[in-house]
């Protein structure tokens, strides 16, 4: 089972991605289930830093939308330090106020099985942009 992180300020979103990928039939070739931060127990201003962390030791993808690059806990600058061959991509959705649009939110589903799909062949790349 992959276990999908939602970025605090993707909650919504990614509710919405997930139901597509469900109704589109990919939840039953790759069973996901996605996690808040208020259930894993992150703090909403949490740093980039501590987020991208407990998603790698967790082994869970971490959905966003485009963190910061400012600082130096932001998520940029996190993965240019922290990044290992094993790491787990961050998966960006691209355009957030798109996902209000069926045919987008189908666009990253897809996308999302195709990723999960191959999961090993894109551990070490730092971020994948959905769709």
């Amino acid at each position: 089972m992959t276990i999908i992180l939602a970025d605090k300020n993707v909650e919504g979103q990614s509710g919405l991605l997930l139901g597509i990928f469900s109704a589109a039939g990919w939840s039953e070739l790759f069973p996901i289930r996605l996690v808040t931060f208020e259930e894993t127990g992150l703090l909403p201003d949490s740093s980039d830093r501590t987020v991208w962390r407990f998603a790698q030791s967790n082994q869970m993808l971490l959905l966003t939308d485009n963190r910061n690059m400012k600082g130096k806990d932001s998520l940029e600058q996190t993965l240019r330090e922290e990044i290992t061959p094993s790491s787990l991509p961050v998966l960006t959705i691209g355009d957030t106020e798109r996902m209000t649009e069926r045919k987008y939110r189908e666009k990253c589903a897809n996308r999302l099985a195709e990723i999960i799909y191959d999961i090993e062949k894109y551990r070490g790349v730092s971020r994948l942009f959905i769709p």
